[in-house]
């Protein structure tokens, strides 16, 4: 089996790819676009995307182009703890640069003012990206921020560790494609996600698509919105809920068709923890 991942090697992504699908061929793609795309035309038969980050939200390019552009649905859900390093070539380095992923270098950005305050920051695909990119001008004084994995697998120092502003951080990534394999990981959820779009002229209407869920019992776990990029002012929201019993999820969504109200289902999966 196949596997797209973002990469390149020693990214996040990369490192749910191999602790979940230690034995597949897996698939290095520069960004999220081009990993999904990987699959949509046969290239690969997984594709695994970052979805949502507990401290930063969700990634938008994932959202927009499931919504937009594609009829992909989620298969599983892994969520992994995120922890960043700030590395360089050597640990004596002074550093006038520091190379990441925006959420990364959101996530860190304190630590980076306080100890780095004249360093400029630069920003990359993927923390990956920034981990290469260093080890590649060793004669520079570039840092990054990135995993461990990738200070590993570029022979890089870690200079200074967990610089994350809060502990708890956590990355929610999916694993898109037509059915799931078998991930041997613990299992802790199972949740659909949905992406709706409303009625002009029903009043009220995202109460009454929320109400076909409370009155259940069936518990949100998130509700955001996105621009439809039609005109100014027109959304579509993304809600994720448990999926406990799926014959009230059923009536749940019969009862959304039935008041007017269209929805994309854009996963409907077990969630795993790394």
């Amino acid at each position: 089996m196949k596997v797209a991942y973002l990469g390149p090697a020693g990214s996040f992504t990369h490192n749910v790819a191999v602790k979940a699908f230690p034995d597949f061929d897996l698939r290095a793609f520069g960004n999220i676009t081009d990993v999904i795309k990987s699959y949509e035309e046969g290239l690969v038969d997984f594709a695994i995307v970052p979805v949502e980050n507990s401290i930063e939200g969700s990634v938008h390019e994932t959202f927009d182009y499931l919504f937009h552009q594609a009829d992909i649905q989620a298969v599983a859900e892994i969520i992994q703890p995120i922890k960043q390093q700030l590395m360089a070539t050597t640990r004596d380095k002074q550093i006038d640069k520091i190379f990441s992923h925006p959420q990364a270098i959101a996530q860190g950005k304190k630590y980076i003012k306080t100890n780095y305050p004249q360093a400029k920051l630069e920003i990359t695909a993927s923390t990956a990206y920034a981990a290469r990119f260093i080890a590649e001008n060793p004669q520079e004084n570039f840092a990054a921020i990135a995993p461990e994995a990738a200070a590993k697998e570029y022979n890089l120092q870690i200079i200074a560790k967990d610089i994350q502003e809060i502990d708890e951080n956590f990355t929610r990534f999916w694993l898109l494609g037509h059915q799931s394999p078998v991930i041997c990981l613990p299992k802790i959820d199972k949740k659909v996600s949905l992406a709706l779009t409303l009625p002009d002229n029903l009043p009220g209407a995202l109460y009454k698509a929320l109400s076909v869920f409370a009155w259940r019992g069936i518990d949100l776990t998130k509700i955001e919105s996105r621009p439809l990029k039609t005109v100014l002012g027109e959304y579509f929201f993304i809600i994720d809920f448990e999926n406990h019993n799926e014959e009230l999820v059923t009536f749940a969504l019969e009862e959304l068709t039935t008041i007017g109200i269209n929805y994309k289902i854009l996963g409907n999966y077990d969630v795993f923890e790394l």
